[in-house]
């Protein structure tokens, strides 16, 4: 690690939305931990539905010097309507709206006489048109995901497909490297049946994904061994996999929803409940339910008779009860027993000892939450990849309770009956979820301490940053000179 006695830099650019932009982060400190020689700048776009992405990114950089922010121009933003039809799709039209001007910032930073050698871009995936910028520069690309192993087998398994092959509900299980068994069309992505520029998004941002140097994924090996394996032997083209993971945020991030009154509202009502108790229900930053499933809900938890901590899109009201959103006489029942809020602070709420269960839409980062503290999961998936994540998680690791596999927004009413029977089966303590889910904690725990498999693959991958970077400087001067 000689090389890196010299002061060296790194370029982010990271997707805002805040289930990619957490983990990016958190990759972003955890590198510098490592390596105190690197500094990282942080180049940020904005997208419509990522209102809190500016606060949570200056929230980081206030408290590490090492880490700074650059903000991209304004530019016209494609049509909302092409947000509304395909999220994948409208990030990848304005990724190429915004590519000149990444170049032109990346190019500042390089020509800047304060700025440290830049030895790599870390790109999301859903970034990884941006690679071109890197290869324009002489820089080499790495790309970060947020996401885990059998997502990224997922969409570099399109490639074997056409890009205009779009899944149908009624396709055939399809099996994968990385992934022990066929698994049904019903738990694929949303992007992958989207005719109106997703699923050929997902195609054409992975057919790039192996001109970059290395994938980092926010996973860890004794998790997901079988698919890195899997991918490292060749079935399919994949660049070095470096799984760094858990990548956590135990600060919580910034949200004006959250007022410091109703954080301690909450903390301090957990405080009141036995240990192991209550059950968390939380659906991530986009996961809402209409009013009729929402009822169903609320008439399951009293069934079941379950302590419950349950955040909603919005608080309740006297006006939601008159709506007939909540039954009648619902939040006096709850008093004592349950709370409803509009947010509440995830990781924190995990952490409490008061929590013995977990009903959640199967984000990644809510899934390596969960696993972090040892809180078995009630699978709720609604969007993007979370239905193969429940699928994964119920089927392959046996480390959470089967709901619904294959739910997504538009799927009929998951009723009243089978949510109670699902949270009596989360908070049984003799299900076998919670002994292996216990046994995962203490593998997650241990992946991210010196010397275990994260720990090193961080360093493995600091090494190959600096050794490409010095054999790309060798490689771009060569290409310059022959075309002088």
């Amino acid at each position: 690690m000689a090389e890196m006695k010299k002061k060296a830099g790194l370029i982010f650019f990271p997707i805002p939305g805040i289930g990619h932009l957490a983990p990016s982060l958190e990759l972003a400190q955890l590198l510098i931990n490592h390596h105190n020689h690197l500094s990282i700048t942080i180049i940020c776009m904005k997208l419509p539905h990522a209102p809190y992405s500016d606060a949570y990114i200056r929230s980081v950089t206030a408290s590490q010097p090492q880490i700074r922010a650059i903000d991209l121009p304004h530019v016209e933003p494609p049509p909302q309507e092409l947000l509304k039809r395909s999220i994948p799709h409208y990030i990848c039209t304005l990724l190429q709206i915004l590519k000149p001007h990444v170049k032109a910032t990346v190019q500042n930073i390089l020509s800047s006489s304060h700025s440290n050698p830049v030895i790599g871009l870390v790109l999301d995936v859903f970034c990884s048109p941006m690679i071109d910028v890197g290869n324009d520069l002489g820089i080499p690309s790495y790309l970060s995901m947020p996401s885990n192993v059998g997502f990224l087998s997922l969409m570099l398994s399109l490639q074997k497909r056409q890009v205009g092959d779009v899944f149908c509900d009624s396709d055939p299980k399809w099996l994968i490297p990385g992934f022990p068994d066929p698994f049904p069309s019903s738990v694929m992505p949303d992007a992958v049946f989207n005719k109106e520029g997703g699923y050929a998004a997902y195609y054409n941002l992975a057919q790039r994904f192996q001109d970059s140097k290395g994938i980092i994924v926010n996973t860890f090996s004794e998790l997901e061994q079988y698919a890195i394996d899997a991918l490292c032997d060749g079935q399919i083209q994949t660049p070095s996999i470096y799984a760094v993971g858990p990548l956590i945020n135990f600060k919580g991030q910034p949200n004006p929803n959250l007022d410091q009154a109703q954080h301690d509202r909450i903390l301090k009502w957990l405080d009141e409940q036995p240990d192991s108790s209550v059950v968390f229900l939380c659906f991530g930053s986009r996961g809402s339910f209409d009013p009729p499933q929402t009822r169903e809900i609320a008439q399951a938890l009293q069934r079941s008779g379950v302590r419950f901590l349950w955040t909603m899109r919005s608080p309740p009201t006297t006006t939601k009860i008159e709506e007939g959103i909540l039954p009648e006489g619902f939040l006096e029942w709850t008093k004592g027993r349950g709370m409803l809020c509009d947010w509440a602070p995830q990781v924190e709420v995990l952490a409490h000892k008061a929590i013995g269960g977990f009903v959640s839409h199967c984000g990644w980062n809510s899934i390596l939450e969960s696993l972090w503290f040892g809180v078995p999961i009630l699978t709720w998936p609604i969007y993007a990849e979370q239905q193969l994540n429940a699928f994964r998680m119920v089927r392959e690791f046996r480390l959470a309770v089967e709901l619904r596999l294959d739910y997504r927004r538009g799927s009929d009413l998951v009723m009243a009956e089978e949510i109670e029977k699902g949270l009596k089966q989360l908070m049984d303590r003799d299900n076998m979820v919670h002994k292996k889910v216990k046994e995962m904690k203490e593998m997650a725990r241990k992946a991210v301490l010196n010397g275990g498999s994260s720990f090193s693959s961080v360093g493995k991958l600091i090494d190959v940053m600096t050794m490409n970077f010095m054999g790309g400087i060798a490689h771009f001067n060569e290409s310059i000179n022959e075309k002088a």
